[in-house]
């Protein structure tokens, strides 16, 4: 059994939400988190790094110099990649670093990583997100209040746009609808708030991937 914190809007402790541990997936899917979380940030990397080879470097194929009797060593070419300003030998070249992962691995894995962070406790519940304006001091006092001093992730069931607002300017805080954030966001934050409406949604992502076995 694993219990999650909730809190009213004010920040003030309520009644705790206790999750029984057959809700959750803990006994598999560290595999599946891996490959996801490899394949998610594969897919951030521009790929994009670049480099000439000799063949691709300007200039002449005149021989710099006769073979023999001037005591320097041979050369044939001056874009041989010893000289400066020659090619680059086995350089980078632009590429695709995209892994493919099907969508049951991705579903297990965003259950997989979930389940942890409920587990490990870093999932905190606010009744609702209530704020008197919209001003990011306010946000980080109200993080400040229910004991997230570091990384956060906010959700919500859908797009909050006042919520973004608030979270934009604050480091290492930003904010996601339940659907759209994936198992890689999970892990990166320190701690998950969501409201009522977002945990639900959030657990109905992993119900979801028990349904399927």
């Amino acid at each position: 059994m694993s219990t999650i914190k909730q809190y009213t809007s004010a920040g003030e402790a309520g009644a705790d939400i206790a999750v029984d541990d057959a809700a959750l997936v803990l006994d598999k899917g560290a595999q599946a988190l891996k490959d996801a979380v490899v394949a998610i940030r594969n897919a951030m990397r521009a790929g994009t790094a670049s480099t000439k080879g000799k063949g691709e470097v300007a200039g002449s194929n005149k021989k710099p110099w006769k073979q023999k009797g001037t005591g320097n060593a041979r050369a044939g070419f001056r874009q041989s990649p010893v000289w400066r300003g020659g090619g680059v030998a086995h350089g980078p070249k632009p590429r695709d670093f995209g892994l493919k992962v099907n969508k049951k691995v991705m579903k297990l894995a965003f259950a997989r990583a979930v389940s942890e962070k409920i587990q490990a406790g870093d999932v905190l519940v606010v009744s609702e997100f209530a704020f008197e304006a919209p001003k990011t001091k306010l946000m980080a006092a109200f993080l400040k209040k229910i004991g997230v001093d570091r990384s956060a992730l906010v959700v919500t069931a859908d797009i909050n746009e006042t919520i973004d607002r608030m979270v934009r300017n604050l480091p290492r805080v930003d904010s996601a609808t339940a659907q759209e954030i994936n198992p890689y966001a999970v892990l990166l934050f320190r701690k998950i708030v969501c409201d009522k409406a977002g945990y639900d949604a959030l657990m109905a992502r992993v119900a979801g991937n028990k349904e399927e076995k």
